[in-house]
């Protein structure tokens, strides 16, 4: 018998590690010869500690279980939600990037090859730098960091450049509230991130990755250790990448804590044992990234998206999607919501199939009063927006953006103008202070806005003056995308502010 338990800092946080314990020691207990794997998260995380049992007839799903639950589970007296695979949340989904996260022990090699790993570097490593470019272009990739970059353009910019030495940085410093998906897969699913580096740097001709990694995921950065060093033992990274001759080495180096390195270029300040402050661009990194040489810098989820576009072709990618947007986006549904965590689809569901069906509205059961996308610098959209299809063009040509993908549900209850102020005062504890709109603009907006919580008449247009100077004027999202939820708030929901105004009056 198979015991599988998540081993995800998210599953851990409400006792994983717990359960995982009881079940030996009731095994032991009862004399039970039992296989117990710790995997990464299946992603339905208001079902944590998720607890799978194989018998040989496939995974049956209980959860959420509690150490007491062990005698129960072995002896299959246990209430469980049936097979894993037709839980509705994770039967709706398509799973190409997560295909294997909660399925296999992340630091397991041979099941990772077992279940598709490898085939996509091994195909590769037959093809041209130019013939792995285009791959990426024909797939549709686009950089699911936040500004949905194309990749396979930034890689051709670097493949195109002249440069004794190149390089691979990973931005996996997933620094916005509300984002999961980054840790989610270095936790329970590494070597696709490696995989995906290798590829990117046979595509481009560099020969060295870095990972920036954020402190405050400590699971993740030993999980992404031990597998970079596992890589190196058995091949897929050093001087003969699976026997090809071809050179790829890659590290972890670990930020400290700061917002804005989120930000490519903080990011590349900052491993180069700088301060993390934006830098003017150009000179873009695609042609003096680190240490001053041509880098691709993309985010977690795009590099670990590679291996699959190249183990089942580009087109297979291609053909999800709506639009612009191709393949599947990795929505992380956070929030006052019912059913919280990560449901991986194609592009294209509307805003409130994913919000009220998959979510299944709020936890507190109020109705929902606004979603933000996109982080805390994603815009706020009511539930007169929710028609509007999940993919990038279409939520930018209604005043919000698709960000990192995360999706925070509030209710009712939620002072709007409150929320407002949160995002504005985000932005200036987080700022860098390399350019005046982010450094002197967003303390300006929080004093604004407190204004009108008193119900000054002057201060509305004030905010609207302030926000668009942020826009025009910052170097970097931070500042730039800040003036999304403030505005959205002021524009979609007047009646929190004009709630404070009739109070302070």
């Amino acid at each position: 018998m198979k015991v599988y338990v998540s081993r995800d800092s998210a599953a851990k946080a409400v006792g994983a590690d717990r359960v995982a314990a009881a079940i030996r020691a009731e095994a032991a207990r009862q004399g039970l010869e039992i296989e117990l794997v710790r995997t990464g998260s299946r992603g339905m995380v208001w079902l944590e500690p998720l607890v799978e049992i194989d018998r040989g007839e496939g995974r049956m799903a209980f959860g959420p279980v509690a150490p007491e639950d062990a005698a129960a589970l072995l002896a299959g007296t246990l209430e469980g939600h049936g097979p894993t695979g037709e839980i509705p949340f994770f039967a709706r989904q398509t799973r190409l990037t997560f295909a294997r996260c909660g399925v296999i022990d992340p630091l397991d090699l041979e099941a990772y090859a077992a279940h598709g790993g490898l085939a996509g570097l091994r195909r590769a490593l037959g093809m041209s730098p130019e013939a792995i470019v285009e791959e990426v272009k024909t797939s549709g990739l686009r950089g699911r960091g936040g500004a949905g970059f194309p990749t396979g353009i930034k890689w051709d910019t670097v493949r195109k450049a002249e440069a004794a030495q190149k390089y691979i940085v990973c931005n996996a410093d997933e620094g916005d509230s509300g984002t999961f998906a980054d840790r989610m897969i270095m936790e329970g699913d590494p070597f696709t991130l490696i995989e995906g580096m290798v590829i990117a740097g046979l595509g481009v001709g560099a020969t060295k990755g870095y990972v920036y990694l954020r402190s405050e995921y400590p699971d993740a950065i030993e999980v992404m250790r031990a597998a970079v060093d596992l890589g190196r033992r058995k091949g897929v990274l050093g001087g003969d990448v699976l026997g090809s001759g071809r050179t790829f080495d890659m590290e972890i180096r670990v930020g400290a804590g700061a917002y804005v390195c989120g930000e490519e270029t903080s990011l590349l300040n900052s491993l180069e044992g700088k301060r993390g402050v934006v830098r003017a661009k150009p000179p873009l990194p695609a042609l003096q990234g680190f240490l001053g040489r041509p880098t691709v810098v993309n985010n977690v989820i795009s590099l670990a998206t590679v291996p699959v576009i190249f183990e089942k072709g580009a087109q297979h990618y291609a053909d999800f999607g709506l639009g612009r947007s191709r393949g599947t986006v990795t929505l992380q549904i956070a929030g006052n919501v019912k059913r919280g965590g990560l449901f991986e689809t194609a592009f294209g569901l509307p805003l409130g199939e994913i919000v009220e069906d998959i979510g299944g509205g709020t936890a507190s059961g109020r109705p929902i009063k606004a979603v933000q996308i996109g982080g805390p610098l994603g815009a706020y959209f009511p539930p007169s927006k929710f028609d509007t299809p999940f993919g990038y063009e279409e939520f930018d040509g209604r005043g919000g953006l698709v960000g990192h993908a995360g999706i925070t549900v509030f209710d009712d209850a939620t002072d709007m103008l409150a929320m407002a102020r949160f995002a504005m005062e985000f932005c200036a504890v987080e700022s860098c202070g390399k350019c005046t709109p982010c450094r002197i603009g967003a303390v300006r907006g929080v004093e604004t806005i407190d204004r009108i919580a008193a119900g000054d008449p002057d201060a509305m247009p004030l905010l609207a003056e302030l926000c668009d100077t942020m826009t025009d004027g910052s170097l970097c999202a931070l500042g730039g995308l800040t003036p999304y939820p403030v505005m959205s708030a002021v524009r979609d929901f007047p009646d929190d502010f004009a709630r404070h105004k009739e109070a302070a009056e």
